[in-house]
């Protein structure tokens, strides 16, 4: 879907699809070159975060030229609010043992931070080798925790967006943009 065929929805859009594309594409050579550094020739496990990172995912391991695995974890405290509660729920946990892995957890946008860094730590407590993170979208005025985010696509302001992944309500996941719902829709 693109931005023309839900424009009455939008407020204006931050990234286009060719912004995104080359963004991540500039991401996976710095994982690369991180991955190669470290002479750890096991496949690093790319942990995709339920369901706003899909479009993420798939497209950092289609664009990475090393070999990964893929496992998915489901966490919520959204909702169908705006805002994070900061009370985190897990609704699908991994399949894959973390224990002595290289992880790299793939997020579509971190807001206050706090279900990040509850995940992180979460990971953490299972015993990998190490835990990264790459998300496509931050929001440094949200922040109310700080998160070590390795590998950063955006830099967005406090504004609710959709795209690539990124709904409200279950909508706009497929838009091929990253943009700014205009508050009527969900006032």
């Amino acid at each position: 879907m693109q931005p023309s065929d839900v424009e009455g929805d939008l407020a204006g859009v931050l990234h286009t699809e060719d912004a995104i594309t080359a963004r991540i594409a500039e991401l996976c050579r710095v994982i690369e070159a991180d991955v190669a550094a470290s002479h750890d020739d096991r496949p690093l496990l790319l942990v995709g975060v339920l369901k706003g990172a899909v479009m993420v995912m798939a497209d950092l391991a289609r664009e990475l030229t090393i070999p990964v695995e893929m496992d998915w974890m489901a966490v919520s405290s959204y909702g169908s609010s705006t805002r994070s509660s900061g009370v985190v729920r897990i609704l699908k946990d991994l399949d894959t043992e973390l224990e002595g892995r290289r992880v790299l957890i793939v997020e579509d946008i971190i807001d206050s931070g706090l279900t990040l860094s509850w995940l992180v730590a979460n990971l953490r407590s299972r015993g990998p080798a190490s835990v990264e993170v790459c998300a496509l979208l931050r929001k440094p005025d949200a922040q109310r925790i700080a998160v070590d985010v390795k590998y950063c696509g955006f830099d967005i302001p406090n504004e609710f967006v959709v795209g690539y992944g990124l709904d409200y309500a279950e909508r706009y996941r497929n838009l091929k943009a990253i943009a700014v719902l205009a508050p009527h829709v969900y006032a």
